[in-house]
This record gives C-alpha cells, structure tokens and sequence, in this order.
C-alpha cells in the first residue's frame, strides 16, 4: 500500500516520509543494537536466559500448541471473511496468515503490514481496494479487544469496581456502535482531513456488510486474544514472580507496542519496554521486569520463527 504523506504533517516528519524504507530499517536495526548492549550491560545475557535451564518440555510444547491455535484463529478470521473468495482453500489462507505475522512481527515500522494485500492478491486475485480496508478493520477490532482485555483484567486496581465495570461495558458496544452508525461517521471523517481520520475512514470502509459477518470476525478476534494473552502471561509469569493480573496487563502492554510509528527489528527494544511499562505499577523490579520482558519476547519470536517455517509445508496460491 503506498504511503499518503499528509500536507499538514511537521516539516521534519514528511521529511523522514520521503527518506523512505532505509532509513525505517536504520532506525530499527539502531534500536535493536542499543537495547542489546542495555540488556548485556545492565542484567548480562548469561544470567538472563538462564531460567530457560529450568523450564520443564511439556508445559512449554503445551504453550507453544496454544499459541499456535491463536495463528489457526487469525486465520479463520480471514477465511471466514473473504467465504466467497476463497472457500475451499484453507489450507493456503494458513499459509498466508502465518507469512504475514511472521513479516510483520520481524520487519520494523509496521513494514510487514504490506505483505497482506500483497499475498491476498497473489494467492487470492484479492485487491488491495477490498483487502486494505478488512485489514484496517481488523487491526481495530484487535487493538479494541486488547484494551477490553487489560480493562477486564486490571481494571479495578486503577479504577475501582464500579468505574471499571462501566468503562467495561460502554468500551464492549463500541464497535456493533461503529458498525451501526458507519455510514454517518465515514461522511463526518472524509470532512476532517487527518491521519487518524483517514485510517478510520478507512477502516470503516473494510466493515462487514451484514451481521452475521461481523459477529463472527468480532468473535473470532476475542477468542484469539484470549487465548493468547493467557498463554503469554502464563509464560511471562515463568520468569517473573508475579501475579496473573500483572502478567496480562504486562503481556498486553507489550503487544500495544506494536502500534507505535518506531520500533526495533522484531520489536526489540520497544516490545520490552512495553512489558515493563506494563509491570512496574504492580511493584516488579525494573531488573525482573526486564528479565521476564525478554524471556517473553524470546518465547514470541521462537513461535513466529517455527510457525513460519511450517507455513512451507502448507499449499501455495490456489493461482500460480
């Protein structure tokens, strides 16, 4: 998808706009250096990996299994969403899913985005005109169950019960609200020229067309994210002593990250920074934070590795 640069942006940020991927990649592999030479500096890598030395096969394959079921989801979502398109090709909609989170979680600047529209119309005749909007609107619906997740979980400690229930509920109806009033809300955001508004606008443009579609790709991200920030704060929770609220907020933290406009390659740097922004307010020490941060991310990348791996041995597009 090519890049709008806005007319209204700082003269320093269309500045790096027009400097391109380069120095998007400069800048993560920058961040990447820097924070291993913090991590070996500040905990030393030996001691750092060594809990590794205790974790016992069978709960970590367990994990590992769990995750990988998050990536069969992911998946489902899309095939469920584009039926018409690609009904009776699951197995190369796998395939695309799990090579698109693995470029995504590997490229830096949210770089590995772009590989969605480009394999859905490699391997489906899918054009970007239909699959960019139903990315954008997948990417709320994610960042939305994220933000229910962490409220659900640790809302009362920062808001109190009867707070955090109504933030609860009003945040649940947002998007059947969204879905609802979409036409007016794209007419009012094509008024208001802005990078928030046209990546709303857009995304709203990718909204299903009837119900039923969006009560499915609405649960089919819930029952994703659970799953997967259950499993991540389990394994965060090996590394740090901590409780299972903290280990969710930690491990939501960490994935929010992800929608910052810079971070490392993989995400180091800033992928920990998250998880230890997320856990310091639950009393962890910033050196156990760390620890548990990288430990967690390591366990991350090693399932994004191996998944997309695997993706080798899934059919190809159904049109070569």
């Amino acid at each position: 998808m090519p890049e709008q640069h806005d007319v209204n942006a700082p003269a320093g940020t269309q500045s790096l706009q027009k400097k391109g991927p380069a120095l998007r990649y400069l800048i993560g592999a920058l961040i990447l250096l820097g924070f291993g030479v913090f991590v070996a500096a500040f905990i030393g890598w030996t001691a750092l990996l060594a809990p590794w030395k205790q974790l016992q096969l069978a709960p970590l394959v367990g994990a590992i299994i769990l995750v990988f079921s998050t990536y069969a989801l992911r998946a489902l979502r899309i095939y469920d969403y584009f039926r018409e398109e690609i009904r009776g090709h699951f197995g190369p909609c796998l395939r695309l899913s799990l090579q698109h989170n693995l470029l995504n979680n590997l490229l830096p600047m949210r770089t590995g985005e772009v590989s969605f529209p480009v394999l859905m119309s490699r391997y489906f005749d899918i054009k970007p005109l239909r699959s960019v909007p139903t990315l954008l609107w997948f990417r709320l619906l994610d960042l939305h169950t994220l933000l229910v997740g962490g409220l659900v979980v640790a809302g009362e400690r920062f808001f109190g019960r009867e707070l955090s229930l109504m933030i609860v509920v009003a945040w649940m109806f947002l998007p059947w609200l969204v879905y609802r009033l979409y036409r007016p809300l794209t007419q009012a955001l094509s008024r208001h020229p802005g990078r928030v508004q046209q990546f709303a606008a857009k995304a709203m443009q990718g909204l299903p067309h009837e119900p039923g579609l969006f009560w499915r790709s609405w649960f089919w991200t819930l029952c994703n994210w659970a799953i997967k920030l259950a499993v991540f704060a389990w394994v965060l929770g090996l590394f740090v002593d901590t409780g299972f609220a903290a280990a969710w907020v930690g491990a939501t933290a960490g994935d929010l990250t992800s929608v910052l406009p810079i971070h490392g390659v993989a995400g180091a740097g800033t992928y920990e920074a998250g998880v230890v922004a997320g856990l310091l307010p639950f009393g962890i020490t910033t050196a156990n934070a760390v620890q548990g941060a990288v430990n967690l991310h390591l366990f991350v990348l090693g399932c994004t590795l191996l998944s997309g791996l695997l993706s080798l041995a899934l059919p190809g597009p159904k049109n070569r």
